[in-house]
């Protein structure tokens, strides 16, 4: 099938698979805005008409001080903002298994130059008691100083902070002079699991600065670095530049933020992600041999069954282990799953532990 001049489709439209909500398209509503937003010029590195209406499309969600700059990607939103809270001595306390410290590839403290300061959980959470256990040392000049923390909301182990939980940390984090960051590539999952407004969780809890995810929620590129605080967080535009995360053509970026955000796009899509994840949660319940080891609170569904098992799963889906060691795995649902979709993993799962 011609596509283009010369493209042609080289994969099956029609296959889905579990691996992460990255491996989802994008949403035609955003498609259509991309659209909208080609032809003719426009001023580029962000002076264009999208990225400037962009702010008012933010500022709704949170709040009239909200001032957002568009990045390419999850990783370079986490850098531009932990930079932007430090100076070079600069630490930042986080959870082990926090992205920035397990799947960044060292970014925030090699690209970043920045000391994290890890604290293994249960639940993938902080909270105001496992904090301290890396807050302190203030004024020791041989230890790098704690004075951010940083939270994911979802966290990597798929659970939800409350927004209770987020305002007591970051009154914690402030009562200590620290300021908080928090990593929303998920951000939308969360709001749809809480019943909440972004900006409940975020800017009334306190959140100082957010990297804001687009990609796994329907977009083809891009995330936003949202500044909650300004007298606290600044030289966000030399950051950014700096850590090579400044579109030239960012119109493309920005309009599809607009178009996600400017009506209830964001939030279809995230419902529908966790409604599909707990649809597989239920179907896998009730199979003998199949464990579901986590809470099912977003779009992540861990479990743990035979390992043979799961690698003649993999033949027939794309997952991925969680943990080697203990043979546990992790199931992503996106914004394109379908209820179709989740049967037919569920009736795999039951037919590959029915043959031993």
């Amino acid at each position: 099938m011609n596509v283009g001049t010369d493209a042609v489709r080289r994969h099956d439209p029609a296959v889905r698979g579990f691996a992460s909500d990255n491996y989802a398209g994008v949403h035609p509503e955003i498609l259509a805005a991309l659209a909208v937003a080609n032809g003719g010029h426009q001023v580029a590195y962000g002076e264009d008409q999208y990225t400037e209406h962009l702010q008012e499309v933010f500022r709704k969600h949170f709040g009239e001080r909200a001032e957002a700059y568009p990045v390419f990607n999850g990783t370079g939103a986490n850098v531009v903002a932990l930079q932007a809270l430090l100076p070079r001595w600069g630490a930042v306390i986080a959870a082990e298994s926090a992205h920035i410290n397990v799947d960044e590839c060292g970014a925030p403290e090699k690209i970043a130059g920045l000391k994290l300061l890890t604290v293994p959980t249960p639940d993938g959470k902080l909270t105001p008691e496992l904090i301290d256990l890396q807050a302190w040392g203030w004024g020791d000049e041989h230890r790098a100083q704690p004075l951010a923390v940083s939270i994911t909301q979802n966290t990597e182990l798929g659970t939800v902070y409350t927004a209770e939980e987020i305002k007591a940390i970051c009154d914690h984090a402030h009562q200590h002079g620290m300021l908080v960051h928090l990593d929303g590539s998920r951000i939308a999952n969360a709001a749809a699991a809480l019943g909440l407004p972004l900006r409940a969780f975020t800017t009334d809890a306190g959140v100082d600065v957010l990297s804001f995810g687009g990609t796994k929620n329907g977009l083809l590129l891009g995330e936003a670095v949202v500044v909650l605080n300004p007298e606290k967080v600044r030289n966000l535009k030399f950051l950014r530049k700096m850590s090579m995360q400044l579109a030239s053509k960012m119109r493309f970026v920005s309009v599809q933020f607009e178009a996600l955000l400017s009506g209830d796009l964001w939030l279809r899509n995230a419902s529908h992600s966790n409604a599909m994840a707990q649809r597989l949660a239920t179907a896998v319940e009730g199979i003998d041999g199949v464990e579901l080891v986590r809470p099912v609170q977003a779009n992540a569904v861990f479990a743990l069954l035979p390992r043979e098992v799961s690698e003649r799963l993999q033949k027939r889906y794309r997952f991925y282990f969680w943990n080697e060691q203990t043979g546990e795995v992790r199931w992503m649902t996106a914004f394109d799953t379908t209820e179709a979709d989740i049967d037919a993993f569920a009736a795999a799962i039951a037919e590959e532990l029915g043959r031993g």
